[in-house]
């Protein structure tokens, strides 16, 4: 009986690392899906900041002139925001890829649980800090994607997102607590993430580990 037991116990365990892997493989593809999408944008991009090829025109020739180029700023504007839509999904199931043994918590499947471990004990230092609040979900995704670029270029390793706990949304629902776990998942320069500790946000905020240019 004993070994029926286990035998079921190991079945058990193994279905569920199954699942995980499957899961991971999952978030894999949709990153790199994210990221091929994020490249074909850039690409279009910098065609229509080309614009098209001519040949030299020949002496005594009327070359007809195009429309005016929008303004760089308006352009800029409209560029970063089809850049956002195309590289961070609102609707990336994130829910079934994080652990939830102590809090809140998520890794790269290359990564052992060593790192989340020290991200709990503050092992790196918090380098940098984008405070959320009050921001509707546009402006939070673009702050957002601005501050991982920037905190890359600047090297750093250790950051906190501090997202609310949505007391002041439509029916106390913390929205933007869901949609930071869903952009942090599909970013490129994440590496993991956990809830904030007590004394660094608690449950209105995650300590967030970052991909630097080194490693």
């Amino acid at each position: 009986m004993r070994d029926f037991t286990d035998l079921k116990r190991a079945l058990g365990k193994a279905a569920k690392e199954a699942a995980a892997r499957a899961e991971q493989e999952r978030a894999e593809r949709a990153r790199q899906d994210a990221l091929n999408r994020s490249k074909e944008v850039d690409a279009a991009l910098f065609r229509r900041s080309v614009g098209e090829v001519h040949g030299v025109p020949k002496a005594g020739q009327v070359v007809p002139q195009g429309p005016k180029p929008q303004p760089i700023p308006t352009r800029r504007q409209a560029d970063e925001r089809e850049v956002l839509k195309a590289s961070l999904s609102d609707e990336f199931d994130v829910e079934s890829l994080l652990e939830t043994d102590e809090s809140l918590s998520w890794r790269r499947p290359e990564l052992g649980l060593d790192v989340v471990r020290k991200l709990r004990r503050g092992v790196w230092a918090l380098q940098g800090e984008l405070d959320m609040h009050g921001m509707r979900t546009d402006e939070a995704r673009e702050r957002l994607v601005q501050f991982l670029r920037d905190a890359h270029l600047k090297g750093w390793r250790c950051v906190r997102v501090v997202h609310g706990k949505g007391h002041g949304s439509p029916g106390k629902q913390p929205v933007l607590k869901d949609k930071a776990k869903r952009w942090l998942v599909q970013s490129e320069r994440v590496l993991a993430f956990v809830q904030a500790r007590a004394d660094e946000g608690g449950n209105g905020a995650l300590v967030v580990l970052l991909q630097t240019s080194t490693g």
